[in-house]
C-alpha cells in the first residue's frame, strides 16, 4: 500500500525556528483527530502545567478536507487549562482550505515568544510578526486589521484571540475567520501563554487528484446527497436553533441555571423568531454547500437622537441556550448583547454562560457578596451580565481571578457546588435529556457533548437499560473518532456512512477497508483515553451537582443509582 507523506510544520515561538518534516508513518491516522492526538502524545509533557511554554498546540488537517462536500474542519489538540486534561476542539470556515493551500498537514506550536507575536504561514514558509499593537484588541478588530495587512486573499484564514486569551482565562477560545471558533476548553489561554495573538495562513498550492475518473462520480454522488435530499435541510433552514422549541416542549432545555428544564419565553428566543426577526443570510465553510452559519442583525442604540450601531452576529442553539434560556434572557436583542460581548472578549460562550448562571444564583442565595461581584446581576439582565463578563477578563479581585478558572473552581472556593453545572470540570451543554447525556459528558475524552452525543442516545434509546446506554455512548465515540480524523463535519455524519467514506478515500488513492476504519476508531479511542489518564483523569473524582437530579429532564427525574451503575459498567468495559 502506498503511504502518503504527512507534512508537519514544527514552530518554536521562543527561538523562531521552524522544522518541516515529512512522515509516512503517520498516514495510518488519516488526519484530524487521530493525527493531532498522535502528535500530541509525542510532544506533550504530563508533568507540565497546561500553560507551560513547552506544552504544544497541535492543528491537524484531513486528507479529504475541502475536496469533498462538508469536509471542512481542522482539529486542535492541547492540554486544557480548564480541566487540566486532554483538550480537543474543531473549527471550520477557511482554515482547512488555507492549510491545504499552504501545503501544511499539521502544525505544532510550542515555546513562548518574547513579545506579542502573530504568525504568517504560507507557501514561502513561516514569518514571525510583532503583534504588540494588536495586544488588548478584541477579536473583531484584530481580524479586521490582519485582513488588511497580511498577505493572501480568498484562500486565507485568520485565527486570533481576544483579551480573555491574553489574560489566561481558562475558557478563552480562538476565533476562526469571525464566525467559527476553537472553543470550550481554553485553547485561547494557551495561545495567550505563548504570547501568540494570531496566525494568518494562506496559500494557492494546487491539489492534484490522482484518479479523476473515480473522483468525479464519487464527488457528484455525495454532493447530490447533500443538496437534493432532506438529510441536511434543517441545518440550512433554521440551523441548530431549530432545537429550542422541541427541547423546551420535552423539558430538556436548561433554564435559569437548570432550576427549570423549560422556559416560558422559549418561543420569543426560538430559531423561528431569530430567523423571522433578525436573519440576514446564511454562510458556509469552504467546501460546504449547506450554509449552516446563520447571521443575524444586531442593532443597538449608542447615543441620543436615534444613533445606532449595527453588525451581523452568528447564532445557534448553543448560544441561545447558554446566553439565553440558561440566563433567563427573554428577547433576541438581549441574547445578541451577550453574544457580542463574548465574541469581542474571545470567551467560550457555553462556559461563560454557565459560569454566569452560577454567579447569579450564588449571589441570590448569599454564597457570594455584592462586594465581590462588584455589580448587580440577575437573570434576564444583560447589562449586569456584560459587566460580569468584562470582570472575568479584567480580574479586578480574588473572586474574578478564581472565576476565570471556571465554574467548578469558583464553587470549590466559594460554595454552591450543588448548582455548579459541570461534569469533569467542563460546563454542561444545552441539553437536559437524561442519564446518557450526563455520563457521556463525564466520560467523553474531552468531556464534551460532541464526544458521543449522549443527548441523542437518551432520545434514541429511551427506556433502555443502563448497559445499553453505555454501549451506545462508547460505540458512538469510536465512530466519531474516524469521522473527525477525516475532518468531516459532524452535521454530515448521516451522509458519510462507512460505504461512502471508503468510496471517497479510495477515489483519491487512500486504500482502506471497513475493518481498517473500525480498528482505527478503536485505536484512537484508546490513545485519547490513555492521554487523558496521563493528564490526571480519574473516574472516581467525577462530581455531579445535585441540581441534575432535582430538575426533571426529558427522561424524567434522574437517579444517582442509575448513574453509578452506568459508570461502573463503563469502567468494566474500558479497562
Amino acid at each position: 500500500m502506498n503511504k502518503r507523506s504527512i507534512r508537519i510544520f514544527d514552530i518554536n515561538l521562543a527561538t523562531q525556528q521552524v522544522e518541516v518534516s515529512h512522515r509516512e508513518d503517520l498516514d495510518h491516522y488519516l488526519g484530524g483527530t487521530g493525527l493531532a492526538a498522535k502528535l500530541f502524545s509525542e510532544t506533550m509533557d504530563p508533568a507540565l502545567d497546561a500553560l507551560h511554554p513547552d506544552q504544544p498546540v497541535i492543528l491537524a488537517n484531513g486528507p479529504l478536507n475541502t475536496i469533498f462536500p462538508v469536509v471542512t474542519k481542522v482539529v486542535a489538540v492541547f492540554r486544557s487549562p480548564l480541566t487540566g486534561e486532554y483538550g480537543e476542539s474543531h473549527a471550520g470556515m477557511r482554515l482547512g482550505l488555507a492549510m491545504r493551500g499552504a501545503g501544511v498537514d499539521a502544525l505544532i506550536l510550542r515555546g513562548k515568544a518574547d513579545k506579542p507575536t502573530y504568525l504568517v504561514i504560507g507557501p514561502q514558509g513561516v514569518k514571525f510578526k510583532d503583534a504588540s499593537a494588536l495586544w488588548g484588541l478584541g477579536c473583531g478588530e484584530t481580524g479586521t486589521i490582519l485582513r488588511r495587512i497580511a498577505p493572501g486573499r480568498g484562500h486565507r484564514s485568520c485565527i486570533r484571540i481576544g483579551p480573555s486569551g491574553e489574560k489566561a482565562v481558562a475558557f478563552a477560545g480562538v476565533n476562526v475567520d469571525t464566525y467559527r471558533h476553537f472553543g470550550r476548553l481554553g485553547m485561547g489561554a494557551v495561545f495567550g501563554s505563548k504570547n501568540l495573538k494570531a496566525a494568518v495562513i494562506y496559500g494557492d498550492r494546487d491539489e492534484s487528484i490522482q484518479n479523476m475518473k473515480a473522483y468525479r462520480p464519487t464527488y457528484e454522488k455525495i454532493y447530490q446527497k447533500v443538496v437534493n435530499t432532506d438529510l441536511m435541510e434543517k441545518y440550512h433552514d433554521l440551523g441548530t436553533s431549530i432545537n429550542v422549541i422541541p427541547l423546551n416542549e420535552l423539558k430538556a432545555l436548561p433554564t435559569r441555571n437548570l432550576q427549570q428544564s423549560s422556559f416560558e419565553a422559549a418561543e420569543a428566543i426560538s430559531g423561528e423568531t431569530f430567523a423571522e426577526k433578525t436573519l440576514l443570510r446564511q454562510v458556509a465553510c469552504s467546501g460546504c454547500p449547506i450554509g449552516c452559519i446563520h447571521l443575524g442583525l444586531f442593532r443597538e442604540e449608542f447615543g441620543k437622537s436615534h444613533e445606532y450601531k449595527f453588525q451581523s452576529l452568528s447564532y445557534d442553539h448553543e448560544l441561545i441556550f447558554a446566553l439565553g434560556s440558561y440566563l433567563g434572557m427573554s428577547t433576541t436583542q438581549k441574547i445578541y448583547q451577550l453574544i457580542d460581548e463574548v465574541e469581542q472578549l474571545g470567551l467560550d460562550a457555553i462556559t461563560a454562560g454557565v459560569a454566569l448562571g452560577w454567579v447569579i444564583e450564588a449571589l441570590d442565595t448569599g454564597i457570594i457578596r455584592k462586594e465581590e461581584v462588584l455589580t448587580p446581576v440577575a437573570f434576564d439582565d444583560p447589562e449586569g451580565c456584560k459587566k460580569v463578563l468584562g470582570n472575568m477578563v479584567q480580574q479586578p479581585n480574588d473572586f474574578y481571578r478564581t472565576l476565570a478558572k471556571g465554574t467548578e473552581a469558583a464553587a470549590e472556593v466559594y460554595g454552591g457546588m450543588e448548582f455548579a453545572m459541570t461534569m469533569g470540570k467542563h460546563e454542561m451543554a444545552g441539553y437536559h435529556t437524561g442519564h446518557a447525556n450526563l455520563v457521556g459528558m463525564a466520560v467523553g475524552s474531552r468531556h464534551s457533548h460532541l464526544d458521543n452525543a449522549g443527548y441523542s442516545v437518551d432520545q434514541k434509546h429511551r427506556d433502555q437499560d443502563p448497559k445499553t446506554l453505555v454501549e451506545a455512548l462508547v460505540q458512538e465515540e469510536k465512530q466519531r473518532n474516524v469521522l473527525t480524523s477525516l475532518c468531516i463535519c459532524l452535521f454530515a455524519r448521516s451522509i458519510y456512512d462507512t460505504e461512502t467514506v471508503l468510496e471517497a478515500l479510495n477515489s483519491v488513492g487512500i486504500e482502506r477497508s471497513a475493518a481498517d476504519l473500525e480498528a482505527l476508531g478503536e485505536e484512537i479511542y484508546a490513545l485519547k483515553n490513555d492521554l487523558r489518564h496521563q493528564l490526571g483523569f480519574d473516574l472516581d473524582n467525577l462530581r455531579f451537582a445535585d441540581r441534575f437530579f432535582e430538575t426533571p429532564s426529558l427522561s424524567g427525574q434522574l437517579s444517582r443509582k442509575v448513574l453509578d451503575e452506568m459508570l461502573e459498567y463503563y469502567q468494566s468495559i474500558t479497562k
